[in-house]
């Protein structure tokens, strides 16, 4: 494809449909005999969204491939039973809510980097994660994945984008410098392999604490810090915003 950046400043390639073989990466992906798993969050009124998203993550995620799906909800009671392909597993997680919704975004990256320690660093080799209010409309395949792997917000590519990473608090831990970083990424989706993950959640539950100890809440929360991680520590993979489209656009 001519009509699109398929490659990043730092030489990292950015994936857009039309610039793979999924055939060619799958008989690759089969023979590495590696298990990928996707975290998500359905907590207080994102129970709703369960659902949709697990039908549709069940048939489109890295379809055919191992997978196992951990899902973090306050309501584990109110799951039906979803029937899941052979090769994925579906791992409900019961947690806490917080009673602000800043305090459930700001302690996912948290929650996340406890558990890799304790238990998914055991059980897959790749790591992803996903809102739960999204349904998926295609196959999302092993173009994913990488060791760092970060997907450019719709947000960027339209004429309404709205410059996010310069509305950080200058000193918070997610702030960025002006004019440095040629991407913008949504927290809805990212990923790569366990340790990445792992060293990426750290960051930014670090980060995070410090801001809340110093009274500062930067907006869009854990997006921001992400962000501020992925400047720094340059993504090996990009997804292209047609991964993860805003329905508002």
């Amino acid at each position: 494809r001519r009509d699109v950046l398929v490659l990043t400043p730092w030489l990292a390639p950015i994936v857009w449909e039309g610039t793979f073989s999924r055939d060619i990466l799958n008989a690759q992906y089969l023979q590495k005999n590696v298990v990928t798993g996707v975290v998500t969050f359905a907590v207080e009124k994102y129970v709703q969204f369960i659902e949709g998203f697990m039908s549709s993550a069940n048939k489109y995620f890295l379809a055919g491939h191992p997978v196992n799906f951990y899902l973090f909800t306050d309501n584990p009671e109110k799951i039906s039973h979803l029937q899941m392909a052979p090769e994925n597993h579906l791992v409900v997680i019961p947690v806490q809510t917080d009673p602000r919704w800043q305090d459930i975004s700001r302690s996912r990256m948290d929650i996340i980097s406890s558990y890799i320690q304790s238990q998914f660093q055991h059980e897959v080799d790749y790591l992803y994660f996903m809102d739960i209010n999204v349904q998926l409309l295609a196959h999302i395949g092993v173009e994913i994945i990488d060791a760092l792997v970060a997907t450019i917000s719709s947000w960027q590519v339209t004429p309404k984008h709205e410059n996010k990473a310069s509305e950080a608090h200058p000193e918070s831990q997610s702030a960025i410098p002006e004019g440095q970083g040629e991407f913008y990424y949504t927290a809805s989706f990212y990923g790569g392999s366990v340790s990445e993950v792992y060293k990426l959640t750290r960051a930014c539950s670090a980060g995070l604490m410090e801001d809340t100890e110093n009274g500062i809440e930067a907006p869009w929360h854990h997006e921001r810090h992400l962000n501020r991680y992925l400047l720094q520590h340059r993504p090996t993979r990009l997804l292209s915003p047609e991964y993860y489209w805003d329905p508002e656009l």
